[in-house]
């Protein structure tokens, strides 16, 4: 590794310098650069165990990939789901991601967060007082029992704000407008801090004993994304901005290793050109996607994230997500639905007539799907894309369509970490004081799209935030 080797573009450049003898303005026992749901929640898990604690975020307000997210978190064996009669296990969960995934998901890192599941989302509830909500009323793709948990604003925003208020709280420095730029370690690889650079274009210095990487994926750097995504490179980013890969280049430059880097999660139902995400909850409670020809394409229930290709391979890269006023009422209990309704995504057909004249499909073809809608919800025929109908009542006038495509959310590929999240070199070994989670590290969703579990993302951003945070004090506050 050379003393001062840089890695990013030319606009925007991120670089590790190997400097022993930097003097830093103040140092931390744990820096965490990433203020989303991985970031905040291994801040208070590093604090809680008695760390002195520092969360560098870029942005004006913390939030990252977590504020544009639904907010719900997946989690096995809570006193949410034993309160409603539900039984469930780390296990169970754990089998659902291999399900998922083929079998291809790192076992270690799924068995990992499977456990720990249920201890932060209590952990959060009760020591940190985030009210948190079991979702019982609609099933999620890929899970054998209701577990998805929320706030009750049911978004991503009120979780990142929740969390940074709890941050604060417990005296954990949060420092916004602080775009990280290098990283200072010695000659073993160890980081020692890091310099980032404020609006006014001056810069800071903070030393550290552990370094978390909470910074996101490379959903917002295109090369990276036309390199390992090819299927999905010129869909529409919904993801944040500054998911740039920083921290796959640091990682890389300090001795770790990239894993699953063809992994991401992607969605099939953002509408457009509102650009508004609209959520899968239509799809699993009876609602149906046609193309520009008024047919269905592909199996609604298979799962959101290798449904934006579907999508995107339809004419013009674009469908219609139709549903009715029973499935309209459910969508409304939803915060970005209702966003939907108000900006106009939301359109209404008293008649399959009117439903062809407001999508621009042929109406026989589109009744002729439509009824053959109607014979799948009444067990009367066999799908031949898979999907079963028959537990929704049937679809009824009048109709509700939305124009929707595929979107790129965010990257599944990262820094390869083990149980504890410590970064690891090719060979195995962990990197001294370097962790990762979120977006930075290898997910539990393996190398394919398909492979994503609904609330993967959050999955490992919140629990590896919890295990990265919890493991750095406990080895380094004091040292």
């Amino acid at each position: 590794m050379g003393a001062n080797t840089a890695w990013g573009n030319a606009t925007d450049e991120v670089c590790v310098r190997l400097d022993d003898t930097r003097a830093f303005e103040v140092t931390f026992d744990v820096l965490v650069i990433g203020g989303g749901a991985c970031g905040l929640v291994a801040a208070l898990a590093a604090r809680d165990q008695g760390a002195d604690v520092i969360v560098l975020e870029g942005d004006a307000t913390p939030g990252g990939s977590t504020a544009l997210s639904s907010g719900f978190i997946p989690a096995a064996g809570t006193h949410f789901q034993a309160t409603v009669g539900l039984s469930d296990s780390a296990a169970q969960l754990e089998a659902d991601i291999a399900a998922k995934s083929a079998g291809q998901a790192d076992p270690v890192l799924a068995g990992a967060v499977a456990r720990a599941s249920a201890a932060t989302i209590e952990w959060l509830a009760s020591a940190h007082g985030l009210p948190f909500m079991l979702l019982t009323d609609l099933h999620y793709p890929g899970h054998q029992v209701p577990r998805m948990h929320c706030l009750p604003e049911k978004t991503g925003l009120a979780l990142a704000q929740r969390l940074a208020a709890a941050c604060e709280q417990a005296g954990v420095t949060l420092l916004t407008d602080a775009r990280v730029t290098e990283l200072v370690v010695d000659a073993e690889a160890r980081v020692l801090g890091a310099t980032c650079r404020r609006p006014d274009g001056n810069t800071e210095s903070v030393g550290c004993k552990a370094l978390i990487l909470a910074c996101g994926g490379f959903g917002g750097q295109a090369a990276m994304v036309k390199q390992h995504l090819p299927d999905i490179a010129d869909a529409l980013f919904f993801g944040h901005r500054g998911n740039r890969g920083d921290a796959l280049a640091w990682g890389s430059a300090l001795g770790g290793v990239g894993k699953d880097m063809s992994g991401y999660q992607g969605h099939g139902s953002v509408a457009a050109p509102h650009g508004i995400l609209i959520t899968w909850a239509l799809m699993m409670a009876g609602g149906i996607q046609i193309n520009a020809l008024g047919e269905r394409f592909a199996n609604e229930h298979a799962g959101y994230s290798e449904h934006a290709v579907e999508v995107l391979r339809q004419p013009g890269g674009m469908a219609w997500s139709l549903h009715d006023a029973r499935i309209h009422a459910i969508g409304l209990t939803f915060p970005d639905y209702r966003d939907a309704v108000e900006a106009g995504a939301v359109r209404t057909a008293d008649s399959i007539e009117a439903l062809a004249r407001l999508t621009g499909t042929p109406q026989d073809t589109l009744a002729r799907t439509l009824a053959a809608v109607s014979r799948l919800q009444a067990g009367d025929d066999t799908d031949p894309f898979g999907r079963d109908f028959t537990a929704q009542p049937a679809l009824q006038a009048p109709w509700y369509a939305i124009r929707v495509t595929g979107a790129l959310f965010h990257t599944q590929g990262g820094l390869a970490i083990d149980a504890d999240a410590r970064v690891l070199r090719a060979d195995g070994s962990p990197l001294p004081n370097l962790y990762a989670g979120g977006g930075a590290a290898r997910g539990v969703s393996g190398p394919d799209p398909a492979g994503y579990l609904s609330g993967n993302g959050l999955l490992s951003a919140v629990n590896l935030g919890f295990l990265a945070g919890r493991h750095a004090a406990t080895r380094f506050a004091g040292a």
